[in-house]
């Protein structure tokens, strides 16, 4: 939390600055107040008059004050959960490619939603009010004091029992926040799993079954909050009643001194008024504190800043010029060997394909070519260079993948192409033609400005691998790697795309397939069987 109060210092002092003046004045409003009475028990109706007139003023401006650091306060919050995300964003970005799939994507939508709101509610209003409520203890202690050093040392004392108490809570709302989390997680992850399985669920019948499990994740995460919230409310109530027995005590010393004639009578007035700005203060205070403990959870989330990431080194791999060589390859997935000690070798401007039954690790030693698996046996070498000794953005830099699910963003089919890169229109138009998608945007009003929808809803699933085949050609990569990338589309679309990713004598083509006949298997350098 400090860390990001620290980064954004200047605006959050501004806030801190405008909360401290803002009590001041309400401080200030309680003297006033007294000096009302003091004047009023005289009988002076003008000097009644003025003082309340002053002390009007100085109401309006504790007002317009407080528009002001509210208006702050809220661009504040907004840039501290902007930074947060960011940092959320960093950390995931930071995370190797099994650890990111270890999880479901619904957990991270929810550190980035979910979390986010939390840590506002338990971090960012909570430190402004804790700021503001010191500096109402400040002020009304400075204001008792003025009256009577009495009434300071009875402040200070329960200053110090205040500040003490929540300590003996802060460790068990921390333990009950992690579980809160861990179930807010899990259950947003089952949710979201109900949601994309519901036509499995509707097919099958299942429809009790669906709202039951719904009701069921609901209820995970309630439950927790539950245990929460009624926890917070039991110690806040203690806390409540210890501050208003404080309160009371200093109303009862303020009475007697004021019976004694060491205070003016119309301290009683006025004095309550400051009294109860030391306790409740405290009690805010405390509160505060409390939600501190409880945010602690989120933050330990974040387990990366975006200024902790080592800088990208400008030297990535270099072009193939001879050959990618596999050696002694062993992966296993736990206990399950995928690949073992096997050997293959690429050379440059080969094509490839790599076949066998579904399991035998020809998607695997794709994602290990990218790097994406470090945790490998054996040597993967690119022209004799380990590729232990680049990170996988470096190995991506002269690699592009179709993948065999394709994904599309939200977006159009010229971002899904380009992915906001800047290319010139003859280099798209080949992407279109040797795609074969130049034929669908023929029939599309809006052309490669058509949005895709969710997922790419929008489209069948021959034109979502055409439009990935085309962001894969557009990028010019001297190793292309496809995994069953041509499965969605009809043989004549098939054909055109193979038969440009073939003739492409600069691309090295490592292509997965289940099935090939032997006409095809004859257009390639080598096929290699992965079960044999």
């Amino acid at each position: 939390m400090s860390y990001y109060l620290k980064k954004n210092w200047k605006i959050c002092t501004l806030v801190c600055i405008l909360q401290i003046c803002t009590w001041g004045l309400q401080a200030a409003t309680a003297l006033l107040l007294i000096q009302c009475f003091a004047v009023a028990m005289e009988f002076d109706l003008k000097g009644f008059l003025f003082w309340m007139s002053v002390n009007l003023g100085v109401w309006g401006l504790y007002f317009g004050l407080g528009m002001l650091e509210g208006y702050v306060q809220a661009r504040a919050v907004r840039i501290l959960n902007n930074h947060v995300r960011h940092d959320t964003y960093c950390s995931v970005l930071n995370t190797s490619y099994q650890g990111y799939h270890d999880k479901d994507a619904g957990e991270y939508l929810s550190w980035l939603t979910n979390h986010v709101k939390e840590l506002e509610n338990l971090a960012w209003d909570p430190f402004f009010d804790c700021v503001g409520r010191g500096a109402q203890v400040m002020w009304s202690i400075l204001a008792l004091a003025r009256l009577h050093w009495s009434l300071l040392a009875a402040s200070l004392l329960v200053s110090f029992l205040m500040w003490w108490m929540p300590k003996l809570f802060e460790e068990k709302l921390k333990r009950v926040g992690e579980e809160y989390v861990a179930a807010q997680a899990l259950g947003t992850s089952k949710m979201k799993d109900l949601l994309r399985g519901l036509d499995i669920m509707r097919s099958f019948c299942g429809s009790g079954r669906f709202v039951q499990d719904g009701d069921h994740a609901s209820d995970s995460v309630e439950r927790h909050n539950f245990r929460r919230r009624y926890i917070q409310s039991n110690i806040s109530g203690v806390l409540g009643y210890i501050n208003v027995a404080a309160q009371f005590s200093t109303d009862i010393l303020i009475v007697i001194l004021a019976v004694q004639g060491r205070l003016p009578l119309a301290t009683i007035g006025g004095g309550g008024s400051l009294a109860g700005g030391v306790t409740n203060g405290l009690d805010g205070l405390a509160t505060c504190r409390l939600s501190f403990a409880s945010a602690k959870p989120y933050f330990d989330k974040i387990t990366v800043h975006a200024e902790d990431l080592p800088a990208q080194s400008a030297e990535g791999l270099s072009p193939v010029r001879e050959a990618v060589a596999v050696e002694n390859l062993t992966f296993r997935y736990g206990e399950k060997p995928i690949l073992q000690n096997a050997a293959f070798r690429f050379e440059k401007g080969g094509k490839y394909a790599l076949t066998g039954p579904s399991g035998c690790g020809k998607s695997t030693l794709l994602k290990l070519l990218l790097g994406w698996l470090p945790d490998y046996e054996g040597t993967i070498t690119f022209d004799g260079q380990d590729a232990k000794a680049y990170t996988p953005e470096q190995l991506q830099k002269q690699m592009s993948y179709i993948e065999q699910d394709v994904f599309l963003f939200n977006t159009t089919i010229r971002e899904n192409i380009t992915l906001g890169e800047e290319f010139t229109e003859e280099q798209i138009q080949k992407a279109l033609r040797d795609s074969a998608l130049a034929g669908d945007l023929a029939h599309m009003p809006l052309g490669l400005d058509t949005p895709v929808g969710e997922e790419g809803s929008a489209l069948s699933g021959g034109q979502k691998q055409r439009v990935a085949i085309a962001r894969a050609l557009i990028h010019d990569r001297s190793i292309l790697l496809v995994d069953e990338g041509t499965s969605a589309l009809d043989q004549k679309n098939a054909d055109i795309v193979e038969k440009s990713l073939l003739s492409n004598p600069d691309l090295t083509l490592i292509l997965v397939s289940h099935h090939l006949t032997e006409e095809r298997k004859a257009q390639f350098t080598q096929v290699f069987d992965l079960a044999a």
